[in-house]
């Protein structure tokens, strides 16, 4: 193990506990600004531990199961973030969850992506990927987009963009369903899909160095060792997120209305917390040639957003009070009816240009600029 690596792996393993000893020590008091800045730095570093751990355990099983357990570790810091936020109370919790997902998504597909394309098609002329998997991901993204967030907002069982208690359930049904056909055609029936291409069109090498199961460049896999302790450290980092969150949640609130945004910006500063280290793994892998894992981690994050996330508000909605407004605004569906439109037209020849990536990014500034000024 290099210097680098170990001291890496030394502030990864110290970053979780300090995180829960902090947490003890403020839970339930009013803070001071220095020590909400701390809870802050506190928090981040939770975040980056817990998405290197993932890492570590993701090395471990190989790849596409390395993508799948990144992006359901990312997600469950999102929910917990998002149930913590609602459970505080306030009346402007009932589209949080809507805005939240929403906004995973839009940074996955424009941003992740964008970024990964960008990267991958300068450093190596073209990006390139499996258009067959990514094409499926990119799919089950679109169908769990359109029925959960979508058909809310064109039902009559209730006012506004709500489902009814039976229309929830299905859709929270359905949603998993989705999930877990992915998951299985990832992992299990068409895995093969979900790997580095290893040949380009010209018939060159397309990955730089050997293609290794895992697909992450690394030399040699975690031991065993190594990956039980890191999936434990990932635990107890996922509990100091959720925990620190939840002390730092009105702080959040406060300075976003101090900047004049709409409260649903709360929705984007939690997804852009919590995607924001996978958008660097994402960044790395396409700097190795490897689009797509980039791609991998992109859809994958956005499908488990929506299709864990919504069964999990849906289920906590029984004790939570409030409505559950999940429809999307009609700015936000125009958005997301370009995205889908240009994610298509780069997903289906398999390799992209550094143009593509442009594109992508273009639509995040624009829906960034509207959430914050909409």
């Amino acid at each position: 193990m290099s210097a680098s690596t170990r001291g890496r792996f030394n502030w990864t393993i110290i970053a979780p506990p300090a995180a829960l000893v902090l947490l003890v020590a403020t839970w339930g008091r009013d803070l001071p600004m220095p020590v909400v800045v701390l809870v802050g730095i506190a928090l981040a570093a939770s975040v980056l531990a817990a998405v290197h751990h993932a890492e570590v355990v993701a090395h471990k099983v190989g790849e596409p199961f390395g993508s799948l357990v990144l992006a359901v570790a990312v997600t469950v810091i999102e929910v917990a973030l998002i149930v913590t936020l609602m459970i505080s109370g306030g009346s402007d919790t009932s589209t949080l969850a809507r805005d939240t997902v929403f906004a995973a998504v839009m940074i996955t597909l424009n941003g992740i992506v964008g970024l990964a394309l960008v990267i991958g098609a300068l450093r190596h002329h073209l990006a390139r990927f499996n258009p067959e998997g990514t094409g499926s991901a990119l799919a089950t993204v679109i169908a769990l987009a359109g029925v959960t967030m979508v058909l809310p907002r064109f039902t009559e069982a209730e006012a506004g963009p709500e489902f009814s208690g039976g229309q929830l359930a299905f859709a929270a049904v359905a949603s998993l369903v989705l999930y877990g056909m992915f998951v299985f055609t990832q992992t299990v029936r068409h895995r093969d899909f979900f790997l580095p291409v290893a040949v380009s069109f010209d018939g060159k090498p397309a990955v730089d160095g050997p293609l290794d199961e895992d697909g992450d460049g690394h030399a040699d896999p975690p031991s065993s060792t190594e990956a039980w302790l890191s999936l434990a450290m990932l635990v107890v980092a996922l509990v100091g997120v959720v925990g620190l969150a939840k002390v730092a949640s009105p702080s959040i609130e406060d300075a976003i209305a101090s900047f004049g945004f709409p409260h649903s910006f709360v929705g984007v500063v939690i997804a852009l917390l919590v995607l924001l280290p996978e958008s660097i793994a994402a960044a790395r892998a396409a700097a190795r040639n490897r689009a797509q894992i980039s791609l991998n981690l992109a859809y994958g994050s956005a499908m488990a957003s929506i299709g864990l996330t919504i069964p999990t508000i849906a289920i906590a909605s029984i004790w939570l009070d409030g409505p559950l407004d999940l429809g999307l605004e009609p700015t936000q569906m125009v958005l997301l009816a370009i995205t889908v439109a240009v994610s298509l037209l780069t997903v289906v020849p398999g390799r992209a240009k550094p143009v593509n990536g442009g594109v992508h990014l273009v639509l995040l500034a624009s829906y960034l600029f509207l959430a914050a000024n909409p």
